[in-house]
């Protein structure tokens, strides 16, 4: 019995001695020793990111580039993606089935663009006459409609998060004034999702593009005129040079969310901490954008109207009255038809009902005074 005692003691003295030996707190060690030592290997991660947009386009194409380098610098390089422009790896209005069917694990685009798809996801990039951004961002992240997308997201395997803001856009890029309804009448316009519809019922004929086939589409005729963005993404375009009248606001898009998409199973393999660097990520990327362009615009509006001598146009207020009529129309119409837009809808509305009324009294009405 002492023997065995003995040898006991010994061995956990023995064990002491190796576990003090490789202690990090072991003077003799220096920082990277202590650092092997305390902190076990952790498991590396690779993704690819396909988007919509041109290869580091201003705004919409940089969003995901941050959101990499982000995602790359708090996960110490576990996490590295690899960021593709629209057509590098998937054509730019196939960014969903590549990240629902595993192609690629993340994706940068605009919700609106599977229309055909989930008709109810247009709610999640903007609405004729909806949420600004600020309301936008607000009814994602505390009025339920985050999961309202991943709800309709779900059945194929995706997770959305909202990945940058463009705010307010402009109305579009005309070589006709617009001085009635009567005049968008027979007009081929490049405008995606709800706002093409509201276009469709007024007598124009929406046309679905991607960002970098615009302004050949426009030049030759094969559009008679288009919506981009704003200020900043369509002077980096050029839209000047094959258009002669800018006008506002952007009835269609007062506040056009993008979206971060990643693969459900690609999101489930990842370590919880690697998961939060993720979506903090893609919050940090949402507020991002919409400061750039808050910023950006302001300057590059200038340039075009006193550099190129754009003439920018108010669209008259009976033709918004008009489209917003129509656009309640759409909406309501759709919501009737389909029971996922509906759920959505009921939601968006009573939000932004609510957000009106205050925004009178705040927003509105210091901007008025100011």
């Amino acid at each position: 019995m002492k023997r065995r005692n003995f040898i006991s003691v010994m061995g956990a003295s023995v064990a002491g001695l190796l576990l003090s030996a490789c202690s990090p707190s072991d003077k003799s060690l220096n920082d990277t020793q202590k650092a092997q030592v305390a902190v076990p290997v952790q498991e590396s991660f690779e993704w690819k990111m396909v988007t919509s947009w041109p290869k580091n386009f201003p705004g919409l194409g940089e969003a995901p580039e941050r959101f990499a380098k982000e995602v790359k610098r708090m996960s110490n390089d576990r996490l590295i993606i690899k960021v593709y422009g629209g057509g590098e790896l998937v054509p730019p209005l196939e960014v969903f089935d590549a990240v629902s069917q595993g192609t690629a694990e993340a994706g940068h685009s605009a919700a609106y663009y599977w229309k055909g798809k989930i008709p109810a996801a247009q709610f999640f990039s903007t609405v004729p006459f909806g949420l600004t951004a600020q309301e936008f961002n607000s009814w994602i992240h505390y009025g339920g409609g985050l999961e309202l997308w991943r709800e309709i997201y779900e059945p194929f395997g995706v997770i959305p998060f909202a990945g940058g803001n463009t705010g307010v856009q402009m109305g579009g890029w005309f070589n006709k004034e617009i001085n009635s309804l009567d005049d968008l009448k027979g007009l081929k316009m490049r405008m995606p999702g709800l706002g093409g519809e509201v276009l469709q019922r007024a007598g124009g004929t929406p046309v679905n593009l991607p960002g970098g086939e615009i302004f050949t589409a426009l030049q030759t005729g094969t559009i008679d005129a288009t919506e981009w963005v704003g200020p900043y993404n369509d002077l980096a375009f050029g839209l000047h040079k094959a258009a002669k009248y800018y006008y506002f606001p952007g009835w269609h898009e007062p506040g056009t969310s993008m979206e971060i998409t990643i693969n459900k199973k690609a999101f489930d393999k990842l370590p919880e901490d690697l998961q939060a660097i993720v979506e903090n990520a893609a919050r940090v990327v949402n507020q991002d954008m919409l400061d750039e362009y808050t910023a950006r615009n302001n300057a590059s509006l200038v340039e075009l109207t006193t550099k190129h001598n754009v003439e920018l146009r108010k669209f008259p207020k009976d033709v918004l009255e008009k489209l917003q009529v129509i656009s309640e129309e759409v909406v309501n119409e759709f919501a009737e038809k389909d029971p996922a837009i509906a759920k959505v809808y009921d939601s968006y509305k009573a939000f932004r009902d609510s957000v009106i009324e205050y925004h009178e009294i705040s927003e509105k009405a210091y901007i008025n005074a100011r």
